[in-house]
């Protein structure tokens, strides 16, 4: 499956409706929304109906609009919020932008949202992605302290908040859980994961996507994307990315192949499995 394809089935399927419901109503209010939307039934992976409805929507795309499906922009930042030049308006009006790192706000979203919805060809919803990593408003222990606990019902709930909190500030997806397994303390990013057990790391990734991705213990079902106060969970960084030479970030890294299969990818298996 090719990188666009992968991304239309994610931004065009996944999130089309929820993105839609965000993009007229704004962010979800925890107070008074009910926890899902009344839509038609979900589109699974193996559906064919999703296989042919991936199919007229790449159909329909230019070139440039599928490439604007994979480009990622970023907002500038200013003393009162984010901001946006008038460029990326334009360019989200000529399908050149598919997502948004580092934006949030109910407004801000919203008329994004409205831009791309109401005005470029396509209209195909904006992914706002954020990184949620231990907390959006409510700030919580970070994953190395939530490692120590041992408790991934309590990792799992806390990340369950921090998706309903930043789902309420119109985003779709974070950049967590941070899954690499990390053994030299002079690597800073070590705080970012559950350290350097490679089955604690595991039980974490697996708590933690549950919890943004809105998992249901009762019917089995690994996410509910339906939910509105729900995020997509990405696992990070790379596989070996924790083993970087001297605690250098982004430094080389040399891995045997027994220990990258019985170290450094259970977490992300474990993530994988668990959605």
């Amino acid at each position: 499956m090719s990188a666009v394809r992968i991304l239309a089935s994610a931004a065009a399927l996944g999130l089309l409706a929820a993105a839609c419901t965000r993009a007229a109503t704004g962010a979800a209010d925890l107070g008074s929304t009910p926890a899902t939307v009344a839509l038609r039934p979900p589109l699974t992976p193996t559906d064919t109906r999703m296989e042919r409805f991936v199919d007229s929507v790449l159909a329909g795309l230019t070139l440039e609009e599928k490439l604007g499906q994979l480009t990622q922009n970023v907002l500038s930042a200013a003393v009162t919020g984010p901001q946006l030049p008038e460029a990326s308006t334009a360019d989200i009006r000529a399908g050149r932008i598919g997502s948004f790192l580092g934006t949030s706000g109910a407004e801000v979203t919203r008329n994004l949202q409205r831009v791309a919805m109401e005005q470029s060809r396509a209209k195909i919803p904006l992914l706002f992605a954020y990184d949620v990593i231990h907390g959006f408003r409510t700030i919580f222990p970070t994953p190395l302290a939530e490692a120590a606990s041992w408790d991934p019902a309590a990792v799992e709930r806390a990340a369950r908040v921090a998706a309903a909190e930043g789902a309420a500030n119109g985003l779709h997806w974070t950049f967590a859980p941070m899954v690499d397994i990390a053994r030299d303390p002079r690597w800073g990013r070590i705080i970012e994961g559950s350290g350097e057990d490679p089955y604690l790391g595991s039980v974490m990734a697996v708590a933690r996507v549950r919890g943004f991705q809105g998992a249901d213990s009762t019917t089995g079902a690994t996410h509910n994307f339906r939910d509105t106060l729900t995020l997509i969970a990405t696992a990070k960084h790379f596989v070996a990315y924790g083993a970087a030479e001297g605690g250098r970030d982004y430094n080389v890294a040399d891995v045997p192949p027994r220990t990258l299969r019985e170290i450094y990818l259970p977490p992300f298996h474990a993530a994988a499995n668990a959605g």
